[in-house]
């Protein structure tokens, strides 16, 4: 059988831990050349190690989402080394606002803005330039249920809002060229981020039962709803919101 990426490439950012991790990993067992950035450059390297591990192909660098010359260089220089970009899935974000945390406060508020939302701008930008000269392409940006409802903090809650918003713009702006352009909105995923916040046996109960599934979800569960969005099995679907998130959305 053949694979879903065989001879095309993918871009993922944040894709050091988590779900970025679990999606570079995806993307590479079906065939896909994968470019991996994230923040910590020694993450991406780890990322990268894996899939070559495996008889993939990979490469990787550091990389700051709010450094729009860093993103432009790094986005061209895959384009440079393989040709062409066929799937990105924008996943670098942060989370800075903990219940102690005043809603509203400036500081936690501006960093997430510039990482969740101009960030994600900055690398759909450097993508699109490449796509729209190619005529296709696939992009996947990470919201959350957050995005979808009234959840979290105001920097957290109002990013991933926006998220949704640049996603649905740009599907709208650029389907007639061929680019499908979705999200995925994750509820409760087992990671490094949600880890900090369930360290505690009650805490990671209570998170769980937010959830009508009553667990916490997989990593690789999100990988494999953007392994679906940038494959041609979801050909007629851009601008859409994919939650996975344990039927959270649907209480």
């Amino acid at each position: 059988m053949a694979l879903l990426f065989e001879g095309k490439t993918a871009f993922v950012t944040g894709g050091g831990s988590g779900i970025g991790r679990a999606a570079a990993l995806a993307f590479a067992a079906e065939g896909a050349k994968v470019a991996i950035g994230d923040l910590n450059g020694d993450s991406a390297a780890e990322t990268a190690a894996l899939i070559r591990g495996e008889g993939g192909e990979a490469h990787h660098g550091a990389l700051d989402v709010t450094d729009g010359g860093a993103v432009d260089a790094f986005v061209d220089d895959v384009v440079l080394r393989w040709g062409q970009l066929d799937c990105a899935f924008n996943n670098a974000g942060v989370s800075l606002e903990g219940m102690e945390t005043p809603w509203g406060d400036l500081a936690a508020y501006d960093r997430t803005i510039a990482v969740n939302q101009r960030g994600l701008l900055l690398c759909m930008a450097a993508e699109l330039r490449h796509m729209e000269q190619a005529g296709r392409g696939a992009i996947v940006n990470t919201a959350s249920i957050a995005g979808m409802a009234g959840a979290g903090g105001a920097g957290y809650c109002g990013s991933k809002h926006a998220v949704v918003g640049l996603t649905r713009s740009a599907a709208m702006r650029y389907a007639a060229q061929g680019i499908r352009i979705n999200a995925v909105c994750p509820g409760a995923i087992r990671t490094p981020m949600v880890d900090a916040v369930v360290k505690e046996e009650a805490a990671a109960r209570f998170v769980a039962e937010m959830h009508p599934m009553n667990r916490i979800g997989e990593a690789h569960e999100i990988a494999d709803a953007v392994i679906f969005l940038c494959s041609d099995k979801a050909s007629f679907i851009t601008g859409h919101p994919l939650a996975v998130d344990g039927g959270y959305l649907a209480r």
